[in-house]
């Protein structure tokens, strides 16, 4: 099933709705607000799990094996809970609340996708677990041959393995509860998570050494899930009950599996990159996965609001593709990509500037000395080019797999349910980015170690956001590309000028804390003038807004008549494009084969 044809079948009354349905900017505030808040609470004691890592453990063999291990839920994290997962059961849950609202006297939709998808789902999820932990030794053979203790890696991946049965249940709730528009329950699975790891390596650190690490992580997987199971109860118990009339209404809607495979695939294929870093990095002195794995921490926390900036968003984008207008989807993403890459593009200058000291700040204590700071300061700069390109494509992957949904109605005709061509366009184009970074990899680790890995990460991600550039394109999804770049490229000089500046102000103070305070006000002033003087609208907008409550237009004055004058009304600023057309244009606002 495509798009277009959904859009079709849609009933004349639901066609008008989908059109007017896009979320109210209030509903979007507090959706961001209370995700932005509790991520941020998440990413803060994740924080603080890699500072008790490095404090205990330092970067060593041990803590290799364990990075190795961890491989299992850092893969099983996106396929299950963030990407894969999502993209499949949200628009499933979603056009099964439709369904119920069609058919208020039918059987229930919601819950006959449960009864339907979640069995099958959780034997799944055992099969999985259980092979990934008999197939332990195998496994990291293939990861890290040249490994130091193979057999504590062993051991830790056998216990991280069962994360990936909580960590599917947890993107099967979180996918059903977003669809029903509860978002407080799926922003805190990070922080239970978290405070499961912490509470065991606080604990159990001198006992079972970095084995208590790995105890944590499976921890915390039980506990996100129990955190999502009251809540998913209680959403299924407010519908209605509901009786079933006629056995023609026994199936409301089908799971299309085939049209999931370029999403896994895909998914798959990115998170590769970690696995080309982990079997490279094995053959390099111990400690290096470990200075990748710290770097690659650190760079990912500008990395958190602009993902955070997409998730809030990406709704809006998927009810205009619902509703066949490709033109204000266009908009969208373009507006997306700029701020994306203004909050990315910030954090990179103030990671170029400041990376030295912000390692030290966070991981120089105990067992992290001055050497590994300095290594994995090294490593931060590197990943940092290609920072912007990971913001870019988290922005386009979501509308263009939203394009055709993976689900369908069950008496929509069976047409075209399988996997086109054009659907494996982001598989393909991570592909190439892959061989790009293995190529840039295996020529630069013999002689630049892990900043020769960091190199081909960053060279790879940035070959792949280009790619799916054109992808959208090919997609249908028309974006204006004179005013996208040339907005990312002001965006960008914006921030060499703001990293070029800020590093020497924070190189001139010998405390980490100033030199880290310093710095990042240096590249934040410096990264907020550039960008207003050169017309990026993401950093002209909220500083010209900044100055007007700062400085508020004077007052009234009275005239010699005691009257008042008002001061003369400063220039109009130029009008900001419509987020969207009335009605889609045919030429780039409508759903590919000319509806």
């Amino acid at each position: 099933m495509t798009t277009d044809q959904s859009v079709a079948e849609l009933p004349a009354a639901r066609r008008g709705s989908a059109a007017e349905a896009a979320p109210r900017r209030g509903f979007l505030a507090k959706a961001f607000g209370v995700t932005a808040l509790l991520s941020a609470a998440g990413s803060a004691l994740g924080l603080l799990r890699d500072l008790l890592l490095a404090r205990y453990f330092g970067a060593n063999q041990g803590t290799d094996a364990f990075l190795v291990a961890w491989t299992v839920p850092e893969t099983a994290a996106p396929l299950l809970i963030e990407d894969a997962m999502a993209f499949l059961m949200v628009p499933a849950f979603s056009l099964a609340l439709v369904l119920r609202e069609e058919r208020p006297h039918g059987p229930d939709p919601v819950r006959q996708l449960v009864r339907s998808t979640l069995p099958w789902l959780l034997l799944a999820l055992c099969t999985l677990s259980a092979a990934a932990a008999l197939g332990a030794p195998q496994l990291v053979d293939v990861l890290a041959p040249g490994l130091a203790d193979p057999q504590l890696a062993v051991t830790c991946t056998r216990i991280t393995a069962i994360t990936i049965l909580p960590f599917g249940v947890v993107g099967y709730l979180t996918s059903a509860l977003r669809a029903h528009h509860g978002f407080t329950a799926p922003a805190t699975i990070y922080v239970a998570y978290n405070l499961g790891i912490l509470g065991l390596l606080l604990t159990c650190h001198r006992l079972w050494g970095v084995r208590s690490a790995a105890l944590g992580v499976a921890f915390g997987s039980l506990l996100m899930a129990s955190v999502l199971i009251v809540p998913f109860i209680a959403r299924l118990r407010a519908g209605r009950r509901r009786r079933a009339r006629g056995r023609s209404a026994a199936r409301s809607l089908v799971l299309i599996p085939l049209a999931m495979l370029p999403v896994a695939a895909f998914t798959l294929t990115r998170q590769a990159q970690v696995f080309i870093e982990r079997y490279l990095g094995s053959g390099l002195p111990p400690g290096t996965i470990s200075h990748l794995n710290y770097a690659a921490k650190v760079s990912q926390l500008a990395m958190t609001s602009a993902i955070l900036i997409v998730t809030v968003t990406f709704p809006v984008v998927a009810r205009a593709l619902a509703a066949g207008d490709l033109t204000a989807a266009r908009d969208r993403v373009e507006k997306d990509l700029g701020q994306a890459s203004a909050v990315v593009l910030v954090g990179t200058a103030f990671l170029m500037a400041c990376a030295p000291s912000v390692v030290a700040l966070l991981f120089e204590r105990g067992a992290f000395g001055a050497h590994d700071t300095a290594a994995t300061a090294a490593v931060i700069r590197i990943y940092s080019f290609g920072l912007p390109a990971q913001a870019l494509v988290g922005v386009m992957v979501r509308p263009y797999f939203s394009v055709r949904p993976v689900v369908r109605r069950a008496d929509a005709p069976r047409t075209d349910s399988g996997p086109r061509l054009l659907d494996w366009f982001p598989v393909a184009a991570m592909g190439l980015g892959l061989l790009v970074t293995v190529g840039v990899g295996l020529a630069a680790t013999p002689r630049f170690g892990a900043l020769g890995l960091a190199a081909g990460n960053a060279a790879g991600i940035t070959t792949t956001a280009v790619l799916l550039l054109r992808g959208l394109l090919l997609r249908g999804i028309a974006l204006r590309m004179r005013p996208v770049l040339g907005g990312q490229a002001r965006l960008l000089a914006a921030a060499l000028g703001a990293a070029a500046l800020g590093a020497p102000v924070a190189a001139r103070a010998a405390d980490p804390l100033a030199a880290t305070l310093l710095g990042g006000l240096t590249v934040i002033v410096v990264f907020a003038g550039l960008g207003t003087l050169l017309g990026a609208a993401e950093v002209r907008g909220p500083v010209l807004a900044l100055a007007r409550a700062v400085s508020p237009p004077a007052p009234a004055r009275p005239t010699a008549r005691g009257r008042h004058r008002l001061p003369s009304p400063a220039p109009a600023e130029p009008a900001a494009p419509p987020s969207a057309d009335p009605a889609p244009r045919k030429a780039e606002g409508t759903l590919p084969h000319g509806r």
